[in-house]
């Protein structure tokens, strides 16, 4: 084993360690990668070590390569689509929601977790935020479903699941962030929307006929209430009241992008003054809600930017001690083909979902696989749309499964953590099936991109 891998195993090893004990990413990241950055100079300057490190090209140049981030216009997005899914959050939509759809719904077996898997998906294509979204279903529907002798494990796991639909059905600012770390106009930002739409509204069906059949085969699991409220036109037209708000949002953000009207950027734009609107005729919006806000989307935004950072220089350091090659060397080692080469790489990245963010794993292992990936002939929105299912998971798996505390937070008295446990596993299982189905159908991620865009 020659320096560089030596040196590259010990950066990522030393990265694990300090995450166990702990430490917050950001300073984790930035402080190994200055750390190996002073050993690499070390080894060049006074031990004429066989490496092509050099300081200039990698400590040297983080001024530019933090500019650039930070300069870079899609990057305008992020909290522009943050702030338009926290203020959507507190404009009422998911409650109306959730209300007139249990009118319809609720008479049915499983009716009530089938309402919040249905708003469950309209929430993520208007928010995109996980922690907003499990929260607040979690809040709305938990309790009715416990009243309704609903199975907790089934009741849990569907709140806890669904909110994670956020992450993958655009708007979606993990989407963002995976178009800006590929660098290629064949994986824009636009045509990971488009090819993330299918998949995404896949998965929802997926639960809501894993609900149905499941509640039909196991008579207790899910029970229809008793007292039967007759369904009248009254409720139809309140279901159709509270459904076209998001609906028109949704088409004004993704059909601007649709029809090339707007940019992402211009698109976030209309999204967060649309979400604003929303919360205003809902008579939710004041001062102190504005003001909240902008605090809740300033911290997130400042999180996400602080561990975009800390990867850049841990980054800049991996590839100025030969980490591209140690990886590209590596994977093209491995004894199969490419498809052989792209269930490790998707088995890796759902391996690492245990301990590490979907941030974390974006920013890290995304920008080093993927050119590799790319030089196999890959298809990139393919590839991009499996990588981001496969980090879906990452939020319902523990020991760091995001949704799994956020839903621990909200539940009524009675939900253990074995109940949250037992729940997400079924919804783990039809994730990582809805991934096998785009991993072997791959129209189902690049149909519509192509369809939009032109392509082959």
């Amino acid at each position: 084993m020659g320096l560089e891998e030596i040196l590259v195993i010990a950066m990522f090893a030393s990265f694990m360690l300090l995450l166990m004990l702990g430490f917050p990413v950001a300073w984790s990241l930035a402080g190994i990668g200055l750390v190996f950055g002073v050993t690499g100079f070390i080894l060049v300057e006074y031990f004429d070590a066989d490496t092509w490190f050099t300081w200039n090209g990698t400590i040297g140049a983080l001024d530019s390569r933090i500019y650039g981030i930070v300069a870079n216009e899609l990057m305008v997005a992020l909290p522009l689509f943050i702030f338009m899914g926290i203020m959507l959050d507190r404009s009422g939509i998911a409650e109306k929601l959730m209300h007139s759809l249990v009118r319809v719904l609720g008479p049915l077996r499983g009716g009530y977790a089938v309402t919040v898997v249905i708003v469950g998906v309209l929430l993520a294509a208007s928010t995109g935020i996980v922690g907003a979204s499990v929260v607040l279903l979690g809040m709305l529907s938990l309790g009715p479903m416990m009243q309704a002798n609903y199975n907790k494990p089934l009741a849990v796991g569907t709140a806890c699941s669904v909110g994670t639909l956020g992450i993958l059905v655009p708007p979606s600012i993990m989407l963002v962030l995976m178009a800006d770390r590929l660098g290629t106009s064949d994986a824009s930002v636009g045509k990971l929307f488009m090819g993330a739409l299918i998949p995404g509204v896949m998965l929802g069906v997926m639960y809501i006929l894993y609900i149905l059949i499941a509640s039909y085969i196991k008579k207790d699991l899910a029970p229809a209430p008793r007292n039967r409220e007759p369904l009248t036109a009254r409720a139809l037209l309140d279901v159709f009241i509270a459904v076209v708000p998001p609906l028109v949002l949704i088409m004004a953000v993704l059909g601007s992008i649709f029809f090339g009207i707007a940019t992402t950027t211009e698109a976030s734009a209309v999204g967060a003054a649309g979400a604003m609107l929303m919360a205003f005729t809902s008579r939710r919006l004041d001062l102190e809600v504005l003001k909240d806000s902008l605090y809740q989307t300033s911290r997130t935004t400042a999180f996400i930017f602080g561990i975009f950072i800390g990867a850049t220089v841990f980054a800049a350091v991996l590839r100025g001690l030969g980490g591209d090659d140690v990886i590209r060397a590596a994977i093209n080692g491995l004894p199969f083909g490419t498809t052989g080469v792209l269930l490790t790489i998707l088995f890796i990245t759902f391996l690492l979902g245990f301990f590490l963010d979907w941030v974390e794993i974006t920013l890290i292992i995304l920008p080093l696989v993927a050119p590799v990936v790319f030089s196999l002939g890959v298809e990139p929105v393919w590839f991009a749309i499996m990588f981001a299912m496969c980090l879906q998971t990452s939020f319902l798996t523990p020991p760091v499964g995001f949704s799994l505390f956020y839903i621990k937070g909200v539940c009524p008295p009675g939900i253990t953590t074995r109940h949250i446990y037992l729940g997400v596993m079924p919804f783990i299982a039809l994730q990582l099936l809805g991934l096998a189905l785009v991993f072997w159908f791959e129209p189902l991620a690049t149909w519509l991109p192509n369809e939009v865009y032109g392509g082959p």
